[in-house]
């Protein structure tokens, strides 16, 4: 996989994920980008920076009570914990609830922030529950599919494999980015120019933000700015 460039990674974690998507869609020179999360997600934290990382993925439930000895549900939440601290930074924990859409298990709490957050990873994208919102580790974004109160039965299905939520499916060690609005895989050939197309969005958009701001805009303006900002976009 390809490195991340260190500016890359600087604009990315300054713009949100409704950019980002344009901006893939500029990279590959046509609509039509789909590999992002559908629905309405809840944030930990609306406003605080995206989460930009290469994904540690992960099958959890909590519905019902796991049907394996305790013993080897304990030894898979540690191997769990031991394939969230690998990989080449950044890295986001990507975390299917195989109960979806009837998630109970709060995995994402107090102390699982503060564990996560230890280990170096900068966030975590899942289709389950989290909670303990007043007093979870400021610094690690969790973009949920619901908030709740339980931990249920949870425990750990499986490690490492492909994960799928909210209509997104996700690969180990893919790039992620997300915030409030969802989360999205950037496509490995898009990465080394996804910085110039971002910046191509964010001038294109510009051509219409600057003019609709300042006073004495009105439809003869928009007109003029709208046929520039058609020609710019994709």
């Amino acid at each position: 996989m390809a490195d991340i460039p260190d500016d890359l990674l600087a604009l990315l974690r300054a713009v949100d994920t409704p950019t980002v998507c344009n901006a893939i869609e500029v990279a590959q020179g046509q609509r039509g980008f789909n590999r992002f999360t559908r629905g309405t997600m809840q944030h930990s934290k609306p406003g605080d920076p995206p989460i930009v990382g290469r994904a540690r993925t992960a099958k959890i439930a909590g519905l019902a009570p796991p049907q394996e000895a305790p013993d080897v549900i304990r030894a898979r939440r540690m191997e769990y914990f031991r394939s969230m601290a690998e990989g080449d930074g950044p890295t986001c924990a990507v975390v299917e609830d195989v109960d979806y859409p009837n998630c109970i298990a709060g995995w994402w709490g107090e102390v699982h922030v503060a564990v996560h957050k230890g280990l170096g990873l900068a966030g975590a994208v899942t289709n389950g529950v989290m909670r303990d919102l007043d007093v979870i580790d400021a610094g690690f974004p969790v973009l949920a599919g619901s908030v709740g109160v339980s931990h249920g039965f949870v425990h750990v299905r499986e490690i490492g494999t492909q994960v799928s939520l909210m209509g997104m499916q996700v690969e180990q060690g893919e790039l992620v980015h997300a915030d409030r609005h969802g989360a999205l895989v950037v496509p490995e050939a898009v990465i080394p120019s996804l910085k110039a197309a971002i910046e191509t969005v964010m001038a294109s958009e510009a051509i219409v933000l600057e003019p609709a701001r300042e006073d004495g805009f009105d439809i003869d303006k928009l007109a003029e700015a709208w046929a520039k900002f058609e020609a710019a976009r994709t």
